[in-house]
């Protein structure tokens, strides 16, 4: 690679998932390592304005709350992909199956069986029903083969050694599932070559599988073909763009809370045609804001007796009302336990070392290494309320550790984990930034983990945060099929790209 982008490549004393330590690709990197490295800086500029002109025209954007002005922007898309063998991908599909398929059962047995895991002790009660996610409303209402987790999105880094380890999951709302569709639809544009190459995986069935664990999930008197829509709190909302995005690729209704009504305990919506019964609610609504007539009063996002209907059988609502109690911060060590609880079986993978501070040991533990843990907030989301240990001053960090003493339960610690890098576009050249990876997973008639997922990168230099909100972008995930792609068709190095 001398001479070309990765001439002065470095890897920054990290793990870099496409080059290895002796400066050469890792397996199954080389043909996009290749490509790169036949580019000129300015040849790097004109796709990255062409992959700008192709989001802009599609009107790919996101919002960041807080700015008083430029809320509203173009969503940030790094041009060298993320690639995924298919040996790695396969032990990631299966550890996410197996993590998804045990937190269903948690919430199960916590909202409509015996609590069985409660009584044993294997996860604290109190800490259970102490959490913000916790909603009695969800007591003794059943989920259609009981997938309260219909669509999860599992935050997913690897470490210095390579491995991957889970780091939060999400299972209220995860959104970035229209940025993975999206990101892949505009690379295949500008990218044009590369996906000849590859052997990479499809991710545009995404909205037929949606479908499909929706209408799997309707009650039993909707028919062979439920009536499915999807709920949004509006156009004001930082995701609004995948509501309309997911409707579409769906193929069904997008509505507000004021086009939804409930008589006798049957939601219809509102069309041209008259009121139309709906038998399964994609919500993209938070628990406290669903139905004013059991949570928040004030709230005109929601509809009125919509609980009661749920709670009567005639309607689902995806994803189930009290899912945030399994994925609060303080919640999530106990997944592995609740692994070999319900499955028999050890996690195939790890969660991310992280101390529960309202246990007093862990707590005085991390309070002696404050300068080397990341401190988290256990209800907080988007990377808001972080502190960096080895990023933070003194002053932040005894502001912290008062804050903590105040709260032990809102907060935990985790080790500090070297994520991976990803060569990625900066300034004409190509450097290191670190990822994450949010693969989404439906639960329909079987558990789909869809082939790669949302990565997010940290593009600003050093930085561990990859959120959009707090400045990070994004990339193409390309998971590679077992068979590889015929060479045949393949263009050669330095085509077209």
């Amino acid at each position: 690679m001398a001479g070309g982008l990765f001439s002065d490549y470095d890897l920054g004393g990290f793990y870099d998932e496409a080059i290895d330590l002796d400066g050469t690709p890792r397996s199954g990197q080389e043909p996009v390592v290749d490509w790169f490295d036949a580019l000129t800086p300015d040849d790097l500029r004109y796709h990255g304005d062409l992959r700008d002109d192709v989001l802009r025209s599609r009107g790919i954007t996101f919002t960041v709350y807080g700015e008083a002005q430029g809320i509203e922007r173009t969503w940030p898309m790094d041009l060298f992909p993320r690639i995924i063998r298919a040996d790695e991908w396969d032990v990631l599909e299966r550890g996410l199956a197996q993590r998804v398929d045990a937190v269903n059962r948690f919430l199960e047995d916590l909202y409509v069986g015996d609590q069985a895991i409660l009584n044993d002790g294997v996860v604290p009660r109190w800490l259970v029903m102490s959490s913000s996610g916790f909603e009695r409303e969800a007591f003794n209402i059943s989920v259609p083969n009981g997938a309260r987790c219909l669509v999860s999105g599992v935050d997913v880094v690897r470490g210095a050694d390579g491995r991957f380890l889970v780091l939060e999951d999400n299972l209220r709302n995860p959104s970035g599932v229209s940025y993975v569709l999206e990101n892949r639809a505009t690379m295949a544009r500008v990218l044009t070559g590369a996906f000849d190459r590859m052997g990479i995986r499809s991710v545009d069935h995404y909205g037929r599988s949606l479908l499909s664990a929706l209408k799997h999930a309707a009650p039993p008197a909707a028919g062979d073909d439920p009536v499915v829509c999807v709920l949004t709190p509006g156009v004001f909302n930082s995701a609004y763009f995948e509501h309309a995005f997911l409707a579409r690729q769906m193929g069904v209704e997008l509505v507000e809370g004021r086009d939804l009504v409930v008589d006798d305990h049957v939601v219809a919506m509102r069309t041209t045609g008259g009121l139309r019964r709906v038998d399964v609610i994609y919500r993209r609504i938070d628990d406290h804001f669903l139905d004013p007539v059991v949570f928040e009063s004030g709230s005109s996002l929601g509809v009125p007796g919509l609980m009661a209907a749920v709670r009567a059988g005639t309607v689902t609502v995806a994803n189930a009302v009290g899912n945030g109690v399994a994925d609060d911060k303080a919640v999530y060590p106990y997944v592995p336990a609740m692994i070999r609880y319900y499955l028999g079986e050890e996690a195939l993978i790890d969660n991310a070392t992280t101390y529960v501070l309202w246990d007093d040991d862990e707590r005085n533990a991390a309070f002696a290494r404050m300068d080397e843990l990341v401190w988290k907030p256990v209800a907080e989301s988007g990377g808001y309320g972080i502190l960096i240990g080895p990023q933070a001053s003194d002053a932040e960090l005894a502001a912290m550790r008062d804050t903590v003493e105040a709260d032990p339960r809102g907060w935990i610690a985790q080790e500090v984990v070297a994520l991976s890098r990803v060569p990625s576009c900066v300034d004409g050249g190509l450097e290191g930034r670190h990822v994450d990876l949010r693969p989404f997973v439906l639960t329909g008639e079987s558990i789909e983990v869809i082939p790669g997922g949302l990565t997010r990168v940290a593009m600003r230099k050093g930085s561990l945060i990859v959120n959009s909100s707090q400045g990070g972008g994004s990339k193409d995930t390309w998971v590679l099929s077992e068979d590889p792609p015929d060479p045949a068709a393949a263009e050669p190095a330095g085509g077209t790209i």
